[in-house]
């Protein structure tokens, strides 16, 4: 049987999708931002623990920022971001992306977030304020569970695919939001910056969003 007129295609189904924004000049925003967060770890030093390691020195706020109004610009910026991607996705336009919970992370060196998902919300996302080098990435872990079974050979020689990647990591940038999935498993690197003081913290917001009736 001559086989040289197989006709081979190739489909993706179930993807899981990551958006990524990108704020141009995002200084005079982060500068308001890290004096509002460093306001409120002053007010309250223990704070929550969460993901974070608190035995390592991570700082975890409460989860109330969207309602405080020193974050009503970051506010403003999550909620037109994920407007955008909501039209993108084709989402009922009779139900809004509603912020549910938005809290701040400072990360000083030696401190990293455990891999975690967010329950009971359809998307989550973080915002990079103040990244010095070697900040710690996040990373996301391949939800399925074929990872957890057989896993082919793939060639040493060769760059794999993306749809055979089981991680992939964004590096911090101030400026930057990512929004994803808030079953999706993620972690964040260990800060291991070798700057002294805050200059050498992680400092971040995170949000999680829900479907509400407009």
């Amino acid at each position: 049987m001559d086989f040289t007129d197989l006709r081979f295609s190739k489909k993706s189904y179930f993807p899981t999708l990551i958006f990524q924004i990108e704020l141009p000049q995002p200084e005079e925003l982060n500068k308001q931002l890290l004096a509002a967060i460093y306001a409120q770890q002053e007010r309250d030093q223990k704070g929550i623990e969460r993901s974070n390691i608190t035995a390592l020195g991570g700082w975890h706020s409460h989860n109330d920022l969207h309602k405080v109004p020193e974050f009503s610009e970051i506010t403003a910026l999550v909620i037109e971001a994920t407007r955008r991607m909501a039209e993108d996705q084709g989402y009922d336009r009779r139900y809004g992306m509603k912020i549910g919970t938005m809290w701040s992370i400072i990360n000083p060196p030696g401190s990293s977030n455990r891999a975690h998902v967010h329950p009971g919300c359809l998307w989550s996302g973080v915002y990079y304020i103040h990244a010095p080098e070697k900040a710690g990435s996040i990373e996301f872990i391949e939800p399925r569970t074929a990872h957890l079974m057989n896993q082919p050979r793939f060639s040493p020689n060769a760059k794999r695919a993306r749809e055979n990647w089981t991680k992939v990591r964004f590096e911090p940038k101030p400026g930057r939001m990512i929004i994803f999935p808030s079953w999706l498993y993620h972690a964040v690197d260990t800060n291991e910056s070798t700057e002294t003081g805050r200059a050498g913290h992680r400092v971040i917001i995170s949000f999680n969003l829900n479907q509400t009736k407009i």
